[in-house]
C-alpha cells in the first residue's frame, strides 16, 4: 500500500508567494530606517551611494530567495510545481546579478565621487574587508548568468551547465563576509541583524535539509539499486530498480527523481528521469531515451548498481484530476509520465485517449501495456506517426490541411470537456497548449510539467 500524500492548501501558495514579496518591502524599510531615503533626498554622490545600498540589499534577498526556491523544499514543490520554480528561480537569479552590478557601479562611482573611478575600485579590492571574498562571488556569479543564459545553455551538456550552475552557491557563502564587516544596512541595527541571520538560516537550513539531508536519509532508508535493464524501443531503455520499503516512499504515478547511479566516474551528476510506471511497492521503473552523457549511460548499467535519489517532485500527478474523460498528449520519451499516469488516474472504461506522437514508427514504446490498457481499461489509442507538417507544427504530415485547434477537435471532438496531461520537448508542449486553448480547453484542465533546462 502506497503512503499517502495529502494535498497542499490552496492558500499556501498564496501566502508563500505574499510572504515573498513582503521580504523586499522589509529590506526596503530597514533601508529607510537606516538614512538611506534621507541620503537619497540631499542627492549627489551621497544619494547614489545610498541607492547603491538598496541595490545591494534587493540583490542579497533576491538571490537569497533564489536559493530556497529551488531548495526542493516539498510543501513549495506541491505548491507552485517545478515548471514555475524554474521560472521564478531564473528571474530572480537574472534580476538580482543586475541588481549586484548596480550596487558595484554606483558604490564605486559615490566613494571616488566622479573622480579616479578605476583607482577607487582597486583600492576597494585590495583595501576593504571581504572584497577579495565578494570579487570572487560576483565571478562565481557572472559564470553562473552567463552559462544560465538560453543561446549558451545549449550549447552545453546537461551534465556541465547543473555541475557550473552550482557555483552560485558558493556566490552567495563568498559575497556573507563582505555584507557583515562593511554592510552598514546588514548589521546597523538589531532588526537588521535579525533579519539578515534569520534569512541566511532559513536558505542555507534549506539546501542542507531538502537538497542533502532528506535525499540522503531516503537513499539510506531505501537502499535502491538496480535490478534488470529493458530495451524499449530505438533509443530507449528502461531501468527496474528494486529496494526496501518502497512502500513507504512518498512518490505518486507521474512524478520524477533526480537520479545518480553509482557506477563509476560522472556518479555525482544527477539527471532528472520520470517514472514510467505506477509505484507498487515492489519495484520502481524509469525509461530513458540516451541524450547526453548521463543519460547514454543508463543503458549499460549492471544489475546491483547502487543508487542515490533525489525527490520525488512533480505535481503531474492525479491530485489534478477532476474525474471523467483524460485526453493525455505525449511526444517520444513525454510518453513516461503519461503512462504511469494512464495506470494510475481512477477514469471510466474508455474516458481515455491516449495520443502519442513519434517520428518513427519504431520510436513507440510500450505497446503490450498500451494494449493492455485499451483492452482491460478501454483507453484509445491515437499514434500521430510521421514527420512534421510544418516546421512550427506538432502534427504530422497528414494533418497539414488543419488547422492545431481543429486537429484538435477531430482526434477528441469534445476535447473542452477533457483533463489534458501533456509531456514532451518544450516547442512541442507549447504548441499543444496553444492548440488546446483555442479549442476551448479551460487553462485549469491543462495539466504539464517542463524539464527544460
Amino acid at each position: 500500500m502506497r503512503p499517502r500524500v495529502s494535498p497542499t492548501p490552496r492558500w499556501w501558495a498564496g501566502a508563500a508567494g505574499t510572504a515573498a514579496g513582503l521580504s523586499l518591502v522589509v529590506v526596503t524599510a530597514l533601508w529607510t530606517a537606516n538614512e538611506g531615503l534621507s541620503e537619497v533626498a540631499r542627492g549627489g554622490w551621497t544619494g547614489a551611494g545610498a541607492a547603491g545600498r538598496l541595490a545591494a540589499l534587493w540583490s542579497a534577498d533576491l538571490m537569497l530567495l533564489q536559493v530556497v526556491l529551488m531548495a526542493r523544499i516539498p510543501l513549495v514543490e506541491r505548491a507552485f510545481g517545478q515548471d514555475k520554480l524554474a521560472r521564478w528561480h531564473r528571474w530572480t537569479g537574472f534580476t538580482s546579478f543586475q541588481l549586484l552590478l548596480v550596487h558595484i557601479v554606483l558604490a564605486t562611482l559615490s566613494y571616488a565621487q566622479g573622480e579616479r573611478v578605476v583607482a577607487q575600485f582597486v583600492e576597494f579590492v585590495a583595501d576593504y574587508p571581504g572584497m577579495l571574498l565578494a570579487t570572487a562571488a560576483t565571478a562565481a556569479l557572472v559564470l553562473v548568468v552567463v552559462t544560465s543564459v538560453r543561446r549558451a545553455r545549449r550549447r552545453l551538456r546537461y551534465e556541465s551547465w547543473h555541475l557550473l550552475h552550482l557555483y552560485a552557491y558558493l556566490g552567495v557563502a563568498l559575497a556573507l563576509p563582505h555584507e557583515i564587516w562593511t554592510g552598514r544596512d546588514f548589521t546597523g541595527s538589531p532588526a537588521a541583524r535579525a533579519y539578515w541571520c534569520g534569512l541566511y538560516a532559513a536558505a542555507a537550513g534549506s539546501v542542507l535539509i531538502f537538497r542533502l539531508g532528506m535525499p540522503l536519509w531516503r537513499t539510506a532508508r531505501h537502499r535502491l539499486v538496480v535490478d534488470h535493464v529493458v530495451p524499449e524501443a530505438h533509443g530507449l531503455v528502461s531501468v527496474y530498480l528494486r529496494g526496501r520499503r518502497l512502500d513507504r516512499l512518498p512518490v505518486r504515478a507521474g512524478q520524477f527523481f533526480v537520479w545518480r547511479f553509482l557506477d563509476g566516474p560522472g556518479w555525482s551528476r544527477g539527471n532528472p528521469f520520470s517514472l514510467s510506471g505506477p509505484p507498487n511497492g515492489d519495484q520502481l521503473r524509469i525509461t530513458v531515451k540516451g541524450l547526453g552523457d548521463g543519460s547514454s549511460r543508463v543503458s549499460t548499467l549492471r544489475a546491483g548498481t547502487k543508487v542515490l535519489i533525489e525527490g520525488p517532485y512533480g505535481r503531474l500527478t492525479a491530485e489534478s484530476y477532476r474525474g471523467g474523460p483524460v485526453t493525455m498528449l505525449a511526444c517520444g520519451v513525454g510518453i513516461t509520465p503519461l503512462l504511469a499516469l494512464l495506470w494510475d488516474l481512477p477514469y471510466g472504461h474508455g474516458q481515455a485517449t491516449l495520443v502519442y506522437r513519434a517520428r518513427r514508427a519504431e520510436e513507440v514504446a510500450f505497446l503490450d501495456e498500451i494494449e493492455w490498457l485499451a483492452d482491460q481499461r478501454g483507453v484509445r489509442l491515437v499514434p500521430l506517426i510521421g514527420p512534421r507538417a510544418h516546421q512550427a507544427s506538432w502534427l504530422p504530415a497528414e494533418y497539414a490541411d488543419y488547422s492545431d485547434a481543429e486537429a484538435l477537435r477531430e482526434i477528441a471532438p469534445d476535447i473542452a470537456g477533457h483533463d489534458l496531461y501533456l509531456c514532451g520537448p518544450d516547442p512541442w508542449t507549447a504548441a499543444v497548449r496553444t492548440a488546446a486553448r483555442a479549442a476551448g480547453v479551460p487553462a485549469a484542465q491543462l495539466h504539464r510539467e517542463r524539464f527544460g533546462w
